[in-house]
């Protein structure tokens, strides 16, 4: 005797409640402490190693430093790839690991690795920063710092020190940036006339300072019976007493420092500005630490803000930019509403069916007793609320019902029948008990195969896949235990309904017509496939669509060799554009590039600067972002002499559309970018395109002529170093310090700034050697030339990116496309290939991996059938639906103009269990009156009469209940869009053509089965008879 779940639920009413109630307190609990965020917390494994050198350039960086890095980690076990960029004075090299590769083993072996080559490295480098590169890192808010009564200096170091200090107490929280600003120097602007008089050089008077300017420990002593420690103090207690120090010269006597050159207490050179509205500010950013959520660390973040406001004196205004969790949040309210309007629209639809307020109200509750337990599973599996997991909420919402809704309907056509709701109950429970598990399996078999998808990608759809699974399993258990039970108790008697309505009678009018002409009926369900195909071509593909976020940035590019006053005017007019249009609401710029310590004095690219736009709300606005971006380009296109373009709008953080050439030979490399660059500019609906082959930068050459260097005793390396002093000052790790109660700040040395921009004086340096101090220019050659501003590798190759935006209405598929039909790509040189990188990449992996997970669904589907129904024929009836969902899909996409991208083909895999759960009702009940004893024709039709209705119910609820998503309401539904748009395309054309054709292919299939049963039962007997009678050859014999 088989043990019937439900019968015992409804005879066992009181352990089903508490489980019911367990499993809702423990999902409710659950629900309020998951975190909630953007994207899925995963670990890509990724590790990069920066290396900075002041005033280094590119190239010698590339061979002196990049090279070895890259040779050095290009041994460790499970490396992929290897990505370097080169740029003035740093080089980072990434190391990306094969995923499942831990990663603080991967960033030890790396750096050991570093280690290991460290004195292969030169000697002015500044050590090795080897650190993870988090895939959710970056700054996520930023702020303004003001004050009408300090300084820039006073106000960058209240960042550095009690606004950073305070804010990496706040868990989350890994790194404080500051954008704008300058840090505190002793700056010794060295006279050149009263050097080369005095016969010593800028080398020289850096090294005794350094030497002199210091503290250091001694040892330690007794005196008398005590034991007291032995410092020696030479730092200078104050700038005048600095100022004061004896410099010893070549003929031995001395000179005071400020005889020499001007001493003074003020700022370092600034490499980077930063505005708010245009006006001059200091800013700084915050960067979440990894498995840290957004919307968590941005209240604390926010708190201490308000802490800060109150602690710190009354003249400093803290002022929020931006920040990335307002539109996680918006993102994640606007999914919550969707779920629960759909869920609405969803009760609504059956009440309209049902017509009965009980019966109603039971398909209500089963909703939340399906969705609620699944977030216990979800924070046991340590997930979180973002945009997969929430997608996969709103995508199961109309699901969740199905089952309830098959159960529900099932009972009330029992109770119609006149039978008691107790009794009603049991018999509809068990009649459709096989149904209801089989449909619910062929979902979660389809959407398992998502949720083990290989790459990134994989990563991204773990928690949708097991979310899905863990929503409808609990929809089963509510389904065959909670549904039932409640009818059982709640619902009332009925009366005897006998009369079938319109609907119903005109179904088996056409289902009827359909049996009779069942090769027209094929047919034309073949037709409107291969229809479908050819739909295909005329859907762009695309990755994902563009969302308004409320915020866009601009990348701002000046020739290389601009200063930053030059950066400042050109940001100060696009400012000004940008500020004249109503939606803007805040303009926040950041000109040049911060050291690796988040100061703004380190050398860095100057020519170079970013801008936020913050835009107003959405309903405060007639533009969308998109729109706002093409009204404002343009006038930006008429600033001369600077490359704008929007940054950042794909989903690998660049540009949509990126070309990476690499090649071994770097002129050759060069050519072909740059041809394809200009092919590329002329393609339609492609903008902002831009090539990493970075324009020459202008440079000062010293050649040392060897001959004359070797006679008067000059190296090469003592060249180098007089040029470094004199223009910039030894490197940070060198400079002598000056010391204050609470922090040490640097002594730079190096010559004035009225000296360094004229080759004449650069020409007199003077060096050491064997006889004393030598011109420059008579051991070396000073002129003018140009090297490479930013050198890119990729794999130990070197690497050209070509990138751009899309422009309104261009999907990346199509403009793929049009890339690949250009001369310059089908020609590239030899030597020269192109490597897969940014969004491109990922969507070929997306589709190859939905190619997969879409095959791998198919196998499990019939084999989930086969088990369930205990043969392999008729199964093959249900898996004849899945083509029939196709055209509705892609139909849908066509009309309402939305990609084939990712978020539509989890709508079109949805509808392989949405389809497949259709036919299993039409064919389990068909089955079931069979093997009763019910003729084919009249099974077939009952069929059909019986599970109309159901079906009918699920797929009008789902629709209803994907409606808010296809409709893109909220933020961020642009990208859920064309999902829902798939879903509810292939569930309309899909269920019409489900009821008609799933029936006609029913009795094909059972012609077959009934054939081939006659085939088997024959051949035994053949071969009985030629067995008897040996003058009647054996099939063998026949074949002979």
């Amino acid at each position: 005797m088989n043990w019937n779940i439900s019968a015992w639920s409804i005879r066992n009413p009181v352990p089903t409640i508490v489980l019911f109630l367990v499993l809702t307190v423990a999902g409710v609990v659950s629900f309020f402490s998951l975190g909630i965020d953007e994207n899925p917390n995963i670990d890509v494994p990724m590790v990069s190693v920066t290396i900075t050198q002041t005033g280094a350039a590119p190239s010698e960086l590339e061979t002196q430093v990049t090279r070895k890095v890259e040779d050095s980690v290009a041994g460790i076990g499970n490396v992929e790839h290897i990505i370097s960029t080169v740029t003035d004075g740093a080089s980072t090299t990434q190391i990306k690991f094969v995923l499942g590769t831990n990663t603080d083993r991967a960033v030890n072996d790396v750096r050991d690795a570093v280690t290991k080559i460290r004195q292969q490295l030169p000697q002015g480098i500044n050590e090795p920063i080897v650190q993870r590169i988090d895939f959710a890192g970056g700054p996520f808010i930023s702020f303004a710092v003001a004050s009408n009564r300090r300084t820039p200096v006073e106000l960058s170091w209240l960042v550095d020190n009690d606004i950073a200090r305070a804010l990496l107490s706040v868990p989350g929280v890994s790194q404080v940036q500051r954008s704008g600003g300058v840090d505190r120097e002793i700056r010794i602007f060295l006279d050149p006339n009263r050097l080369q008089a005095l016969g010593v050089t800028a080398d020289q008077v850096n090294a005794q300072i350094r030497a002199l300017n210091i503290d250091l420990p001694g040892g330690r002593g007794e005196v008398g019976t005590t034991e007291q420690a032995i410092r020696t103090l030479g730092s200078a207690p104050s700038v005048e007493k600095l100022r004061a120090t004896q410099i010893v010269l070549p003929n031995g006597t001395y000179a005071r420092l400020d005889t020499i050159g001007t001493v003074s207490d003020g700022a370092a050179e600034q490499r980077q500005l930063a505005f708010i509205d245009g006006k001059p500010a200091v800013a700084f950013s915050v960067v979440r630490s990894t498995g840290s959520n957004v919307v968590d660390v941005e209240k604390s973040v926010q708190r201490q803000i308000e802490q800060l406001r109150h602690s710190l004196p009354a003249d400093i205004d803290i002022d929020m930019i931006r920040t990335t969790a307002r539109f996680v949040h918006m993102s994640y309210d606007a999914s919550v509403e969707a779920l629960l309007l759909g869920a609405t629209l969803a009760v609504i639809v059956i009440w309209f069916f049902l017509r009965d307020w009980r019966s109603t109200a039971i398909a209500a509750i089963a909703m939340p007793l399906s969705a609620i337990p699944t977030f216990a599973l979800m924070k046991v599996a340590g997930f979180t609320l973002n945009n997969m997991s929430m997608l996969a909420l709103s995508l199961v919402v109309g699901i969740l019902v199905d089952d309830a809704i098959v159960e529900i309907e099932n009972i009330v056509r029992h109770i119609g029948m006149g039978k008691r709701p107790f009794q009603a109950a049991l018999d509809a429970a068990d009649e459709i008990g096989l149904a209801v598990v089989a449909t619910t399996m062929t979902i979660v078999v389809v959407f398992l195969p998502v949720a083990f998808m290989g790459g990134i990608p994989g990563q991204f759809f773990k928690q949708f896949g097991w979310t899905v699974a863990a929503a409808v399993l609990f929809s089963l258990v509510v389904a065959r235990m909670a549904t039932p039970l409640m009818a059982a108790y709640l619902m009332k008697p009925l009366p005897h309904a006998s009369k079938r309505g319109w609907l119903v009678r005109t179904y088996d009018r056409i289902l009827l017509w359909a049996l009779r002409h069942r090769f027209a009926t094929i047919l034309a369900a073949v037709g409107f496939f291969v229809a479908s195909l050819a739909l295909v071509p005329l859907i762009p593909t695309s990755l994902i669509d563009a969302v308004d976020r409320g915020e866009t940035v601009l990348s701002i590019e000046l020739p290389p060799g601009s200063s930053l006053s030059d950066t400042r005017r050109v940001v100060k007019q696009i400012t000004g554009i940008v500020q004249s249009r109503p939606e803007a609401a805040k303009v926040f710029s950041s000109l040049g590039t911060p050291s690796s310590n988040g100061s703004g004095s380190s050398s860095g690219a100057v020519n170079k600067a970013s801008i936020y736009i913050v835009l107003k709300p959405k309903e405060e606005r007639k533009l969308s972002q998109a729109q706002f971006e093409a009204a404002i380009r343009k006038p930006l296109l008429q600033v001369p002499g600077v490359r704008i373009s929007s940054a950042g709008t794909g989903v690998s953080g660049g540009k949509p559309l990126q070309i990476v050439l690499t090649g071994d030979d770097p002129a050759t490399l060069k050519q072909a970018a740059d041809a394809l660059t200009d092919q590329i500019r002329s393609v339609p609906g492609l903008i902002d395109v831009t090539s990493s082959a970075a324009l020459l930068r202008p440079e000062i050459l010293v050649r040392p002529d060897f001959a004359r260097a070797a006679d008067q005793g000059v190296s090469v390396q003592s060249i180098a170093r007089t040029a470094l002093i004199a223009s910039l000052g030894d490197i940070d790790a060198n400079l002598a310090k000056f010391n204050l109660a609470d922090r040490q700040i640097n002594i730079r040395v190096q010559l004035d700034p009225r000296f360094r921009d004229d080759l004449q004086t650069i020409s007199n340096l003077q060096v050491v050697g064997n006889n004393g101090l030598v011109p420059l220019k008579s051991v070396a050659s000073i002129g003018v030339g140009s090297g490479a501003a930013q050198i890119d590798r990729y794999d130990r190759a070197r690497q050209v990116s070509i990138d751009a935006n899309l422009g309104a209405g261009t999907e990346l598929g199509p403009a793929l496309q049009a890339v690949h039909k250009l001369s310059a790509y089908r020609n590239l040189p030899a030597g020269v290939r192109e490597q897969p990188a940014g969004d491109t990449e990922i969507q070929r992996d997306v589709f190859s991996g939905f190619g997969f997970a879409i095959a791998t669904a198919v196998l499990l589907i019939y084999a989930v059938l086969v088990l369930l129904f205990g043969g392999f024929m008729q199964p093959l009836t249900i898996m004849m639906s899945l083509p029939l969902s196709l055209g509705g899909a892609l139909i849908g996409l066509l009309v309402f103009g939305k990609s084939l991208g990712l978020y539509a083909l989890i709508g079109i895999i949805m509808l392989m269990g949405l389809v497949t759960k259709n036919a299993i009702l039409l064919v389990e009940y068909g089955l079931m009156a069979m093997k009763e004893g019910t003729p084919r024709m009249e099974a077939i039709l009952s069929a059909g009469e019986a599970r109309m209705r159901p079906i009918l119910m699920t797929t009008i609820a789902m629709i209803a209940g994907m409606l808010p998503i296809a409709l893109g309401i909220g933020a961020g539904s642009e990208v859920r869009a064309p999902m829902a748009v798939a879903v509810v395309g292939g569930l309309v054309t899909s269920t019409l053509l489900t009821l008609v054709v799933i029936p006609v292919v029913f009795t094909c299939i059972d012609d077959l089965q009934n054939w081939l049963a006659r085939i088997v039962r024959r051949q035994p007997r053949e071969l009985t008879e030629a067995y008897r009678n040996p003058a009647v050859p054996s099939p063998s014999q026949q074949q002979q």
